[in-house]
C-alpha cells in the first residue's frame, strides 16, 4: 500500500523554483522524512531556491529506474509544468540512471541533496584550500554521472547544481575529469604538507576544537571566546573554512580554538573525504567541543549526526566536552537538569548572550589539568634549547640548579611529555 503527501509553499519572487521529494520507505519513520524534508527546504534555500511544493510518498523500497516509480514521476512532472518549477531537489541520492531518466519525463532539472549540498559548498567557498576541495568533490560526485549529463551545465542556463566544475569544465570525458582529480589531490597534499608544518609550530600550545552540526552556533562562540568577528549568519554552512584563533582561558594559559566546517545528515561522503584534511585539524586538538543548539526541536538527532561523522574521522575516542548552545531560547528549563545527569560534564550556554562562558572556561581548565601528569627533567646546564623547549611545552612548578644540571619539575601533556624524553634520549646517545 502506498500513500502520498503534497503541501504546496506560496512565494513570489525571482529565484529559482524547486519541488522537494522525499520518501518514506521499510525501516523509517515518517516523521523523520518530514524532519529531513524541513532541513531539505532550508538547504534549498541556502543556496538560492524557493521550494514551492513538498511531496512525500510511501514505498517499500526505491524503484531502481526513477526511484519513486513512473505513476508519481508523471505526477511530479505535471507539478513541475503546473507551478512553472525550474528544477526538483529528492531527498535521497540518485543514481546516474535515475537522474537519467526523470530529467527525460520531468522535463526539468533533477539534483538530489548530496548535489545540492556540493552546491552550497561550491558557493560559499573563499580560500584556495576549501576551492579546491569542494570542485574535488564535486568531480568525484560527477564523474559517474558524466554520460549526457553535462548538456546542463552550462554557462548560459546556470542556477542550483551547477556551479563549480560545471561553470568551468564544459563537455570534458572521463579521461580529462580523472587528470584534473589526480591534479587536485596532488595540490591538496601539497597543502597537507604545509598544513603539518604549521602543526608543528603550534606545538606547545593546548588546542580546543570546536565540533558540531551546521547552525549550532561554532562561529558565535568562538567570537566569544577569541573576541573575533567571524561571519555569524542564521543559515546552513554559513561557515567553511577552517579558522584557528587564540583565547585566553585565565591569566596564565591561553589556548588555540579551531572552528571547522559543521556536520550534517546524510553528508555527501565525497565530501568528507576531500576536507578530510581540514576536519583533521580537529585530531590535532586536545579537547573536542561538541557544540550542539539545544532549541533546536531535533538535537539528540543531531548529536548523533556528529558523533557518527566523528567516529568516520576516528576522533570518537577523542577528550570531549558537551556544549549546549541557545539555552536563552528554551522554553522548557527541565532539559537541561535532564541532560546534566546524561552528560556530567556538560556546560550551557548562550554564545548570543555571553551566558556560561566563564563556566565552559573553567570546564576546559579541569580537563586539560586532568589529561596532565607530573615528571622531573635533569637537563645539562649547557643545553639552553632543551630547557626552552620544555617551558614552553609543560607548566613548569619547580626549578632548582646543581653542579652540571638543571633540575625542572614539570607537569603536561603525556605526548608533550614525551617529545621531551625523546630529545633527552637523543642528548645521552
Amino acid at each position: 500500500m502506498r500513500s502520498q503527501t503534497i503541501y504546496t509553499i506560496q512565494k513570489e519572487n525571482k529565484k529559482e523554483r524547486a519541488i522537494a521529494v522525499g520518501m518514506v520507505m521499510s525501516g523509517t519513520q515518517k516523521r523523520q522524512v518530514e524532519e529531513s524534508l524541513d532541513e531539505l527546504v532550508l538547504l534549498a534555500d541556502t543556496a538560492g531556491a524557493d521550494v514551492i511544493a513538498v511531496i512525500m510518498q510511501d514505498r517499500r523500497s526505491a524503484d531502481p529506474a526513477t526511484m519513486i516509480g513512473s505513476g508519481k514521476v508523471k505526477e511530479v512532472a505535471h507539478l513541475a509544468e503546473s507551478e512553472q518549477a525550474d528544477l526538483v531537489i529528492f531527498d535521497e541520492d540518485l543514481t546516474p540512471v535515475q537522474v537519467k531518466n526523470l530529467e527525460h519525463e520531468i522535463k526539468k532539472k533533477v539534483i538530489d541533496r548530496s548535489g545540492l549540498i556540493l552546491d552550497i559548498f561550491a558557493y560559499h567557498a573563499r580560500s584556495h584550500e576549501s576551492q579546491i576541495q569542494v570542485e574535488l568533490a564535486q568531480l568525484k560526485y560527477y564523474y559517474p554521472r558524466l554520460t549526457r549529463q553535462w548538456k546542463h551545465l552550462s554557462r548560459q542556463e546556470g542556477g542550483i547544481g551547477t556551479r563549480g566544475p560545471g561553470e568551468t569544465q564544459l563537455e570534458v570525458d572521463r579521461r580529462l575529469i580523472r587528470k584534473r582529480i589526480n591534479r587536485l589531490e596532488d595540490s591538496l597534499k601539497r597543502i597537507e604538507v604545509q598544513r603539518s608544518v604549521r602543526r608543528k609550530k603550534r606545538q606547545g600550545i593546548k588546542k580546543i576544537a570546536l565540533v558540531g552540526y551546521t547552525n549550532a552556533g561554532k562561529s558565535s562562540l568562538m567570537n566569544l571566546f577569541a573576541n573575533t568577528q567571524l561571519l555569524v549568519e542564521d543559515r546552513l554552512f554559513a561557515t567553511l573554512d577552517a579558522t584557528i584563533r587564540t583565547a585566553v582561558l585565565s591569566d596564565d594559559q591561553e589556548v588555540l580554538i579551531i572552528d571547522t566546517v559543521g556536520f550534517i545528515r546524510k553528508l555527501p561522503h565525497h565530501l568528507v573525504a576531500s576536507f578530510r584534511s581540514t576536519l583533521e585539524e580537529s585530531a590535532d586538538a586536545d579537547i573536542l567541543l561538541h557544540v550542539t543548539d539545544l532549541s533546536h526541536s531535533n538535537y539528540e538527532e543531531h548529536i548523533g549526526t556528529v558523533q557518527q561523522v566523528l567516529c568516520d574521522l576516528d576522533l570518537d575516542e577523542k577528550p570531549s566536552i558537551y556544549v549546549f548552545n541557545k539555552i536563552d531560547l528554551l522554553k522548557n528549563r527541565k532539559m537541561i537538569v535532564d541532560l546534566k545527569e546524561k552528560f556530567p560534564n556538560a556546560v550551557f550556554v548562550s554564545a548570543l548572550k555571553g551566558i556560561g562562558l566563564e563556566q565552559l572556561k573553567q570546564t576546559i581548565q579541569t580537563e586539560l589539568q586532568n589529561k596532565e601528569i607530573e615528571k622531573t627533567f635533569r637537563v645539562p646546564n649547557h643545553n639552553g634549547r632543551l630547557i626552552s623547549m620544555i617551558h614552553e611545552n609543560t607548566h613548569v612548578l619547580d626549578q632548582n640548579y646543581e653542579e652540571d644540571v638543571t633540575v625542572i619539575q614539570v607537569r603536561g601533556a603525556p605526548q608533550d611529555l614525551f617529545r621531551i624524553d625523546q630529545a633527552m634520549g637523543r642528548i645521552d646517545s
